[in-house]
C-alpha cells in the first residue's frame, strides 16, 4: 500500500480540528484508526497525538476567543439549533462554576458539554495561558484514549485499518461532503420555517390594539427558555401564559378553538424560538399561530404596559376556551 494512500498525520489534525470546530466528522473513528496503524508500524502514534492535540486546541481556541470577544452570545448561538437550547447553556454554567477549568479535562468525553466549555471558559475571563494549559491536559486524554484503544485492539480492527489506509484520498470529500449536506439542510429548513410563517407574524402595535379589541387570543410567554442563567426574565405581556416550548411540541392536551389565535413571543429581538414553537404547533394540527415580531424588546420599546403576574392554564382555559400544557 502506497504512502499517499495511508492515513497521513495532517488527515488526523484536519479532522480532528473539524470534528472540534462543530462539523460531522468522526474524528475518533479517525484516533481509533491512527492508533491501529500505529501498532502496524504505518504510522507513530506520538506523532500522531501531537496532531490530534493540535487540532483540538487550534478550535477550542477559536471558541475560546469567540467567548471572550462576544460572551454568552457565543454559547446560545452553539445551542439556538438544539432542541433544548437554554437547558444545555445552564448545564454548562453549571458544571463549570461548580468544579471550574478543570472540566475541559473531560468535557470531551461529555457530548453537548464539549462545545460550551472553551467558549464559556473565554466568556468568564479564563486566561489564555491557563486555557491552553487545562485544554491541552484535556485534548491529551481524549485523543489519547482513541489513539490506545486502536493500538490495543488493532487486530481487531482491520476494516478499521483498511478504512483508514483510503482516509488519505477522502479527506476533501469526508469534510466537504458533510459540510455541504449539513449546510444544505439547515438552509432548506430555514426557507421552509420562513415561508411558512411569512404571513403569520404580528407586531407590537398591531397586537396592542387586537388585545384591547379582541377577546379571542392567547398570547404564550416562551422568554425564560430562551436565555441562559443571566438572561432570566419576570416580566410578560398582561394576560399572557408562560409555557416551555417542548411542552407545546410535545405534549397531546394542547387544543385550540377554530377562532382563537396563538401569539407567541420570547424575550429578545430574534424571534428562533418562537418560530420553532409555532412550526411544531402547525405539526399537530393547530395552524392559527402568530409570532409577535421583535418579541418583548420590541414590546418594551414601544412602551406597551408589562405585568410580573401572569396568567395561569386554568384562566386561559376559561376565557378563550384553549386547553394549553401547564
Amino acid at each position: 500500500m502506497s504512502t499517499a494512500r495511508e492515513l497521513t498525520y495532517t488527515g488526523v489534525l484536519v479532522a480532528v480540528f473539524a470534528n472540534q470546530i462543530g462539523l460531522p466528522i468522526p474524528a475518533p473513528v479517525v484516533l481509533i484508526g491512527a492508533g491501529a496503524l500505529s501498532a502496524h508500524g504505518n504510522m507513530r502514534a506520538g506523532i500522531a497525538l501531537l496532531m490530534a492535540v493540535l487540532g483540538c486546541l487550534a478550535a477550542d481556541g477559536i471558541w475560546y476567543w469567540a467567548g471572550r470577544r462576544w460572551g454568552n452570545k457565543a454559547i446560545r448561538f452553539l445551542y439556538q439549533l438544539t432542541s433544548h437550547p437554554r437547558e444545555a447553556a445552564i448545564q454548562a454554567h453549571e458544571k463549570f462554576h461548580k468544579y471550574g477549568l478543570g472540566v475541559l479535562c473531560v468535557s470531551k468525553f461529555l457530548p453537548g458539554l464539549d462545545a460550551a466549555i472553551p467558549p464559556l471558559s473565554g466568556a468568564e475571563g479564563t486566561s489564555p495561558s491557563q486555557f491552553l494549559t487545562v485544554d491541552a491536559v484535556g485534548s491529551l486524554l481524549w485523543s489519547g484514549l482513541y489513539i490506545w484503544m486502536g493500538y490495543a485492539f488493532s487486530h481487531e480492527l482491520t476494516a478499521a485499518i483498511r478504512w483508514a489506509q483510503q482516509f488519505g484520498i477522502v479527506v476533501g470529500m469526508a469534510v466537504g461532503i458533510p459540510i455541504g449536506l449539513y449546510a444544505g439542510w439547515r438552509g432548506l429548513a430555514l426557507v421552509r420555517m420562513i415561508r411558512e410563517l411569512r404571513v403569520r407574524r404580528i407586531s407590537a402595535p398591531m397586537l396592542a390594539e387586537r388585545l384591547e379589541n379582541d377577546s379571542k387570543l392567547a398570547i404564550l410567554d416562551l422568554a425564560n427558555f430562551e436565555e441562559g442563567p443571566d438572561g432570566d426574565l419576570v416580566e410578560g405581556i398582561p394576560g399572557a401564559f408562560r409555557v416551555d416550548p417542548r411542552l407545546l411540541r410535545k405534549s397531546g392536551r394542547v387544543i385550540v378553538p377554530d377562532d382563537v389565535d396563538i401569539v407567541l413571543y420570547c424575550s429578545s429581538g430574534s424571534d428562533t424560538v418562537s418560530a420553532r414553537a409555532a412550526v411544531g404547533l402547525k405539526r399537530i394540527g393547530i395552524r392559527n399561530v402568530w409570532v409577535l415580531e421583535g418579541g418583548l424588546k420590541a414590546w418594551r420599546e414601544h412602551g406597551f404596559p408589562l405585568s410580573c403576574i401572569l396568567d395561569m392554564p386554568e384562566a386561559v382555559a376559561a376565557r378563550v376556551g384553549a386547553q394549553l400544557p401547564g
